[in-house]
């Protein structure tokens, strides 16, 4: 499952659990940007990630509302989806800046649109489908 020395994790989708946990004891900060295919399984992985990290909220994609929040003990999961931004200025229109310097956790799928303004220590997360219907993850 787990290659220690470059972080590629093969999977099936029944040991999700297992990977979201050995996920988060490798990631390097709170702030992740999740890179994959539509329908690759990215929302599936955060349900996983947000549950491993203590926090019993129900997981949805937010490419309508472009932010979900969910609630940890101590700290927030914010979950965004940037699929339909059309440029950077909608990021700063909804502030964006101010979810990035909360120092809460935060999960964005199709980062690629506001990555300039993620100047802080992050996780990068590949996400791909494998020929036999796996997953892998490159965690960079």
């Amino acid at each position: 499952m787990l290659n220690s020395s470059n972080l590629n994790i093969n999977y099936s989708l029944k040991e999700l659990q297992t990977v979201a946990k050995q996920l988060i004891k490798n990631l390097k900060s709170k702030t992740i940007l999740l890179e994959g295919d539509m329908g690759v399984g990215k929302t599936t992985l955060i349900k996983e990630l947000v549950k491993a990290l203590g926090s019993a909220d129900e997981v949805s994609s937010p490419t309508f509302s472009i932010v979900n929040e969910y609630e940890l003990k101590n700290d927030k999961i914010y979950h965004f989806d940037f699929y339909r931004i059309k440029d950077i200025e909608e990021a700063y229109n909804f502030g964006i800046e101010d979810y990035l310097d909360s120092n809460n956790w935060i999960i964005i799928e199709w980062p690629e649109l506001i990555e300039e303004l993620i100047t802080d220590k992050y996780n990068r997360i590949i996400l791909s489908l494998n020929d036999d219907n796996t997953r892998k993850i490159v965690l960079k």
